[in-house]
């Protein structure tokens, strides 16, 4: 497993507060950072997670890097719905805290949360992503919310951050699914390796949902578990779905040749029968 230090940087800008995601954004956010520390944690107990807000007046330190869970509620308590985003700034300070790691060895990583406008520019935000990129931070965003308005810009952000594919843009209009349930499923998590190594996604749903309880501890959130299992069975299910949807599409057009064949056989049978009456007149 990829030993990890983690920044997870929260938007708790005004835009939050919308209700398009259930209960809200701030909400739903709040659930998914949950999800991902836990995932953190358990896939390598080396691994240590920080938490940061970058709305309000500017971007605040709520956790330095830790392996407990409580230091990283403790800070969300502290946290109030306020301003606007700073994702620059909310990036540049979450860099900063991982330069400082106890493990050196430690790779960087920020998941960062964008769920309201961003204010930079183009060129702003190519001069952060050449910067991350130059001091090895991988930077995993989760656009959702606003993402009419800022895809255009993250994808081009990602484009340039991302080092040997170790970054992750992953875009969450709002739907049917809980906004930690695709995360659950993003590349953000699944190639990480927590859920059955290098092939991803495939072996976290070919291992069966009985591997749910390795991902996130029940005793700590037997609510958020039990969701978490009936997303994965519903998912699995929807897969194993396509899957026989696709092999009898295959077998059908696989069908269609050898009907024509059969055809082909009969109209040349029916020329030598033709060329025999031929010869016996």
């Amino acid at each position: 497993m990829v030993l990890e230090a983690t920044m997870i940087c929260i938007d708790n800008s005004e835009y939050m507060r919308n209700g398009d995601y259930l209960t809200t954004r701030y909400d739903a956010q709040l659930t998914a950072t949950e999800f991902i520390f836990q995932n953190k944690i358990n896939s390598n107990p080396e691994n240590t997670v920080g938490l940061l807000a970058y709305g309000g007046t500017g971007p605040q330190v709520l956790s330095t890097l830790t392996t407990d869970f409580g230091k990283i509620l403790s800070g969300v308590h502290e946290t109030k719905i306020y301003g606007e985003n700073h994702f620059s700034n909310g990036i540049e300070v979450a860099a900063l805290a991982l330069k400082h790691r106890q493990n050196k060895v430690q790779h960087q990583r920020i998941i960062i949360f964008v769920g309201s406008p961003l204010k930079e520019d183009d060129k702003q935000l190519e001069k952060l992503a050449k910067k991350m990129k130059k001091n090895n931070v991988a930077v995993d965003i989760i656009n959702f919310g606003e993402e009419n308005v800022n895809t255009s810009k993250l994808e081009k952000f990602h484009s340039i951050v991302n080092n040997h594919d170790s970054s992750h843009l992953v875009t969450i209009p709002p739907g049917p699914r809980l906004l930690y349930e695709v995360v659950a499923t993003s590349p953000i998590l699944v190639e990480d390796g927590a859920f059955g190594g290098a092939s991803g996604e495939q072996d976290f749903f070919g291992g069966g949902v009985a591997g749910a309880g390795d991902i996130i501890d029940p005793n700590m959130d037997p609510d958020l578990a039990l969701a978490l299992r009936l997303s994965l069975e519903e998912e699995k299910a929807r897969q194993e779905r396509e899957a026989a949807e696709k092999a009898k599409s295959e077998g059908e057009g696989s069908g269609k040749p050898e009907e024509s064949k059969k055809e082909d056989g009969d109209t040349d049978n029916g020329g030598d029968q033709t060329v025999k009456m031929e010869e016996s007149k």
